[in-house]
C-alpha cells in the first residue's frame, strides 16, 4: 500500500481517503449547525498525524470552509453582516480572556460544565417547537442589537476559549433565542462569528509551522465543498432541517463530553 509521507509522519492512502470524506461531512454539518470538529478531529487523529498537525490542518480546512459558508449565507441575504461582525469582535476579545481563565480550572471542572449545559440545550430545543421559524430581530432597536451582538460574541468567544467544542452550535442558538433571528439567519450570523476565532487560531498555527499543506489543502477542498452544499441545504430547507441537524450536533456533543467525563 502506497503511503503519503509528511515532515515527520506517514499517512496511508486509505487513511487519506477517509480523511477527505470526513472533511466533507464535517464541512456539511458545520455550515448548518456547527460541530464539524466532532467529525474531522477524530478522523485526523485516526490517521496517526501528530496532534499539533491535527489542529493546524483542521483549522486550515475549517477556516476555508467557514469563509465559503459565510459568503453563501450573505449572498442569499441570510446574514445580518453588521451583527455578525460585532459578534466576531466580541468573540475575539473574550476568547483571549478565556484562554487565561482556563489555566485556573481543572479538566474535570470544564467537563462538568459541558455535561450540565448540553442536556439543557437539547431540552430547550426540543420543547421550543416554533424555534427559529420567523425572524423577529427587527423588534430590537439598533443600539440594542449592537449591545446584544457584542454580548453574544463575548459569551460565545469566552466559551470557545474556555471549552471549545460546539462553539458554532451555541452561537446559532444564541442568535435565535436572544436576538430572535430565524434559524437560517442565525446560522449565517454564527458563521461570521466563527470566522474570527478560526482565522485567529489559524494565524497562530501558520506561524508555528503546524499546517502541513499537502494534507491541509486537499482537506480544505473537500471541506469547502461540504460547507457550500450544507449552506445551500440550510437555505433551501429552512428551520426544520436546521433544527434537526442542531439536535444531531447536541447529541454528538453530549456523547463526546460524556465519554470524556467518564474516562
Amino acid at each position: 500500500m502506497r503511503e503519503l509521507i509528511g515532515t515527520d509522519f506517514i499517512i496511508t492512502v486509505p487513511n487519506f481517503i477517509m480523511l477527505m470524506g470526513a472533511s466533507f461531512m464535517a464541512g456539511f454539518l458545520d455550515s448548518i449547525a456547527g460541530g464539524g470538529g466532532l467529525i474531522s478531529l477524530p478522523a485526523y487523529t485516526l490517521t496517526g498525524i501528530p496532534m499539533h498537525f491535527v489542529y493546524g490542518c483542521n483549522k486550515f480546512s475549517a477556516a476555508c470552509g467557514t469563509t465559503i459558508a459565510t459568503l453563501r449565507f450573505w449572498k442569499h441575504k441570510m446574514l445580518d453582516i453588521q451583527v455578525g461582525i460585532l459578534a466576531a469582535i466580541g468573540a475575539f476579545a473574550a476568547s483571549a480572556l478565556a484562554a487565561k481563565v482556563v489555566l485556573y480550572l481543572s479538566d474535570s471542572t470544564l467537563k462538568t460544565i459541558m455535561f450540565i449545559i448540553l442536556p439543557i440545550a437539547g431540552v430547550v430545543t426540543v420543547l421550543n417547537k416554533n424555534m427559529g421559524e420567523e425572524n423577529h430581530s427587527d423588534s430590537y432597536s439598533t443600539k440594542k442589537k449592537v449591545a446584544l451582538a457584542l454580548l453574544i460574541g463575548g459569551l460565545i468567544g469566552f466559551y470557545d476559549g474556555l471549552v471549545g467544542p460546539g462553539t458554532g452550535t451555541f452561537a446559532l442558538m444564541a442568535f435565535c433565542f436572544i436576538m430572535k433571528y430565524d434559524l437560517r439567519t442565525a446560522s449565517g450570523n454564527a458563521k461570521c462569528l466563527n470566522l474570527a476565532s478560526n482565522y485567529a487560531a489559524l494565524a497562530v498555527f501558520l506561524l508555528e509551522g503546524t499546517v502541513y499543506f499537502k494534507i491541509a489543502i486537499p482537506a480544505a477542498v473537500f471541506g469547502v465543498a461540504g460547507n457550500f452544499l450544507g449552506a445551500g441545504f440550510a437555505i433551501k430547507k429552512g428551520a426544520k432541517a436546521i433544527k434537526f441537524m442542531l439536535m444531531v450536533v447536541i447529541v454528538l456533543l453530549f456523547i463526546k463530553m460524556g465519554a470524556d467525563f467518564l474516562l
